[in-house]
């Protein structure tokens, strides 16, 4: 069982930053792979006060270790993507209620009722293997939209194509959800005039495409669906929370989620709004596994709490985590 079951009611800064020390206390005594890096960084209950004082893991340890805060019986496990012979992180879920209860208030939050939605879902990649925690997530978003025509496409894109163009033009309200490269199929496919559809891309050129900056692509799927933004939505394996964009690439975290941003040089410090440094995330759905995750993606933070994603670190610049993959 969720042992914080009121992260999901969180309202203010002040109550974060006392559920995330509390969170830390209780994962450092339950899981023993964060405790020995936290000794590592000379880190623990005693002498960290305040949530910048909290040691972020490397998030390559969910592909060498078993990062797990609780005894309870694993319930699922969400694997990553890896091309062939690589690891593949594996993200241990003991509650995957907690799972179901984030992403459905944060969907609720950023883009209100499901049910107001049929859902399009151009995911080949992720459809293609097994343990995939987005397909888990919008597998559920399908079934709770309670349409009949809500559901997933494979290379079938000549279908999609009828099937969102009537539904559009019908007045009804279309969430389309592709990886990147498939949207693009899809735009040199068929030019679209969308009027009632929110098109969100999850990343990513999965080796199928050359990858281009983001202000490239969201104008090139803009044009191509005719809508004025295209939406994001920031998530991983190792995550139990997802951050969402409405436009422009900046995104926004639910209430039990924050980002900060260290420092590419030394990654026990922390940069300035603005300035560009690798993403930690702060994701206390995570209470059974790690909700400190210092991520390989490079990204900004606002004063607003919103951020950007910038791109990612290739292997030789991850200064600073030598000491961490232990």
């Amino acid at each position: 069982m969720n042992p914080y079951p009121d992260i999901f009611s969180i309202s203010s800064q002040k109550e974060f930053e006392k559920i995330t020390l509390k969170v830390f206390r209780h994962q450092y005594d339950n899981n023993l792979v964060y405790q020995d890096f936290c000794s590592l960084l000379k880190k623990d209950k005693s002498n960290v006060k305040s949530i910048e004082e909290i040691p972020f893991l490397p998030i390559q340890f969910f592909k060498s270790h078993e990062i797990l805060s609780s005894q309870n019986t694993i319930q699922e496990i969400f694997t990553s993507s890896g091309t062939t012979g690589t690891l593949t992180s594996n993200h241990l879920v003991t509650d995957v209620t907690l799972y179901e209860q984030s992403f459905r208030k944060a969907f609720s939050q950023f883009y209100g009722n499901i049910e107001d939605y049929v859902v399009l879902a151009l995911l080949p990649s992720y459809l293609e293997r097994d343990g995939s925690s987005l397909i888990y997530m919008v597998n559920d978003l399908i079934e709770s939209s309670n349409h009949s025509e809500s559901g997933f496409y494979l290379n079938n894109y000549d279908e999609l194509i009828q099937q969102l163009i009537e539904l559009d033009s019908s007045g009804q309200n279309v969430l389309l959800i592709g990886v990147t490269y498939a949207l693009l199929d899809l735009i040199e496919k068929q030019s679209f005039q969308l009027k009632n559809t929110i098109v969100m891309e999850t990343g990513g050129m999965k080796g199928k495409r050359k990858e281009i900056i983001r202000e490239e692509l969201h104008s090139i799927l803009c044009n191509g669906f005719d809508v004025p933004a295209i939406h994001s939505e920031y998530g991983m394996t190792e995550l139990l929370s997802q951050a969402y964009s409405l436009g422009k690439g900046i995104f926004e975290c639910p209430p039990w989620m924050s980002i900060l941003i260290r420092d590419t040089e030394d990654a026990l410090t922390y940069v300035d709004y603005g300035k560009t440094g690798g993403i930690n995330v702060i994701d206390l759905a995570n209470i059974n596994s790690c909700s400190f995750i210092a991520t390989q993606d490079l990204g900004k933070k606002y004063p607003n709490h919103s951020f950007e994603v910038l791109g990612r670190f290739d292997s030789s610049d991850i200064r600073g985590c030598n000491l961490m993959v232990v």
